[in-house]
């Protein structure tokens, strides 16, 4: 009868075990520790790895009316091990056009969470972005604040956070044109953010993911969307398809708000 009893209060306090964690990002999943589980975990299945680190690699060229040449490039890491997780992010593109190079971006992202309860955690986020020939650029942004994960399973992860912070922007006055929607204006000021993530696997080969975030400051709010898929290749191996798009609710005269692209990259998963 002892037995049964403490099987019982292990089969209860799982669930609440397993929350209490992270799971990876990239693959969805999360799994009891070895001394949590009071030996009764799988013995076959191995603990995830705490690390995950990816690259992506993207290359376009049209030649005809239009002579251009584009390039992508993603390095990315997680880091995960009980409460904490780790990741970061760069992003590199770099534009020709009829022989002379027209854009050249970096993209830096990196954050910090730690979880409070079985859903809920606390973060920590910076994001910029330095271009040689856009009008900003430099633009960085700092925030803190809570986060929340609706839903954790190794189908679905679906989380949500928000918080102050602060963002600084610094035009690029020697590139400012007609077509740049940013005002030739330096940029100090609070901001309020605003994050959603999904990441749904209906297949073991296949993954959807989406992000929304929302920067908003008495300058300008901008609303940065991805959307993408993976259909895996090999073990390590994935085409990913990317379609992003970045809105502004303020531009000068009659420019468009929105601004989009759509990639198709190489994946390699370590």
């Amino acid at each position: 009868m002892p037995k049964k009893l403490l099987l019982s209060l292990c089969l209860v306090t799982a669930p609440a075990i397993f929350a209490e964690e992270f799971s990876s990002t990239a693959t969805v999943s999360a799994t009891v520790s070895a001394t949590d589980s009071d030996g009764d975990s799988d013995e076959t299945s191995p603990p995830p790895k705490p690390l995950h680190s990816e690259i992506e690699f993207g290359y376009q060229s049209h030649s005809g009316n239009t002579d251009s040449q584009s390039l992508n490039a993603r390095i990315a890491a997680e880091y995960i091990e009980g409460r904490h997780r780790t990741s970061g992010e760069w992003k590199y593109y770099q534009l020709y056009k009829d022989g002379e190079e027209d854009k050249n971006q970096h993209n830096y992202l990196a954050q910090s969470d730690y979880k409070l309860g079985p859903r809920s955690y606390l973060y920590g986020n910076y994001n910029g972005v330095s271009s040689l020939y856009n009008s900003y650029y430099e633009d960085h942004t700092l925030s803190i604040g809570f986060g929340y994960q609706l839903s954790n399973t190794e189908q679905l992860l679906l989380e949500f956070e928000a918080g102050p912070g602060y963002r600084y922007q610094e035009p690029n006055l020697d590139e400012i044109d007609d077509d740049d929607i940013i005002f030739p204006n330096t940029v100090k000021e609070a901001i309020v953010r605003a994050n959603l993530n999904l990441v749904w696997n209906p297949l073991a080969t296949l993954s959807f993911g989406s992000k929304l975030t929302v920067t908003m400051g008495d300058s300008n709010s901008r609303y940065d969307t991805e959307l993408n898929a993976t259909n895996a290749i090999t073990e390590t191996i994935a085409l990913k398809i990317v379609y992003s798009s970045q809105y502004h609710d303020k531009v000068p005269g009659d420019l468009s708000k929105n601004d989009s692209i759509f990639t198709v990259n190489l994946l390699f998963k370590f």
